[in-house]
């Protein structure tokens, strides 16, 4: 885990989704300490740093490095740039002497320049290798990955990560070409999930390109992305002071479900018995009670849909620490 405070600098134009609401829902103290857990290419940290006084203090994770190139351009020692992973927020902020934090930011999935640099294997539009690691300093790659699996297991993958009805004949499209010959670059896999997969069916589904749920589903288990995500959120929870705010921004159902389904758990208090003689604060107490839902859940306009086409899926969610003993 690598560690770097400064600030940084302009993104490349990379346009950040839910901008200004996420800053909003963080409510942010001049003075506050705030974790932005998905740094990207900066977008939200930069408008947070822009909303803190002098004595606040902004610590970012990322574990995809060039992420971190971007965080390491110095120039505020407000800021604070670590390389990791955000199921990794307590420890990282134990290394930094922060015991609370006044805010927590997560915008989850992939981000428009990883999807647009070919090398990293995330698009199936352009050529490059099966890489899709998030890290690539660590880890298997799609490839490699692809060359050993399972036809049952990847099946599964396809299924339960891509939500992907075509799954079993995807995955035996792809276990019969690599007996052939090895896959290893991108527009081959989309090419084999092409064939397998009834054109005329997935038109109807919103014109989606044939391998896009595929792709999503071996991106998300390689880089664990649901399984990181269940363990940050409790981490993300017990880090904030009270009336610190939780912000998740998705752009997936499994993503969203998850989120949804961890902040209305910690929002609603543990069934007691009916009938004991406690008052309200005394039933907070005794229950695991810590979140309060702040307002709906928060979607990009028609006009941020018209700009940048990816926000069309993101739902931004949030929740405040109640305070509790």
């Amino acid at each position: 885990m690598a560690f770097r405070c400064d600030t940084v600098v302009d993104s490349g134009g990379h346009i950040t989704v839910l901008l200004h609401e996420a800053a909003e829902a963080m409510s942010i103290k001049p003075d506050g300490i705030y974790v932005d857990g998905t740094f990207g290419r900066g977008g939200h940290s930069r408008l947070i740093l822009e909303r803190l006084g002098r004595s606040g203090r902004l610590i970012a994770i990322d574990r995809d490095p060039a992420a971190l190139e971007v965080g390491q351009t110095i120039g505020d020692a407000r800021f604070c740039m670590v390389h990791g992973s955000f199921s990794e927020i307590r420890e990282v902020l134990q290394r930094l002497n922060v015991n609370r934090v006044d805010g927590v930011l997560l915008d989850l999935g992939v981000s428009s320049p990883q999807l647009e640099d070919a090398p990293r294997g995330f698009s199936f539009r352009l050529e490059g290798p099966l890489d899709m690691r998030m890290d690539t300093t660590q880890g298997q790659t799609a490839a490699e990955w692809l060359a050993v699996v399972s036809e049952a297991r990847l099946e599964e993958v396809i299924r339960n990560y891509g939500e992907e009805r075509f799954a079993k004949q995807i995955a035996r499209a792809i276990v019969a070409a690599r007996a052939r010959q090895p896959l290893v670059t991108t527009l081959q896999l989309a090419t084999i999930v092409a064939s397998a997969v009834r054109s005329r069916e997935r038109e109807r589904e919103n014109k989606q390109n044939p391998a896009t749920r595929t792709f999503q589903a071996i991106r998300i288990y390689l880089n664990q992305e649901l399984e990181k995500l269940s363990l940050a959120l409790p981490q993300c929870v017990e880090v904030l002071n009270p009336g610190g705010r939780l912000v998740v921004i998705s752009f997936h159902s499994l993503e969203d479900r998850t989120v949804k389904r961890f902040m209305r758990e910690s929002a609603n208090p543990d069934m007691l018995p009916r009938g004991l003689p406690l008052r309200a604060k005394e039933v907070q107490l005794l229950s695991r009670h810590k979140l309060r839902l702040v307002g709906k859940a928060i979607r990009p306009g028609p006009s941020e849909i018209a700009v940048n086409p990816r926000a069309r899926s993101a739902v931004m969610r949030v929740a405040e620490r109640i305070n509790t003993t």
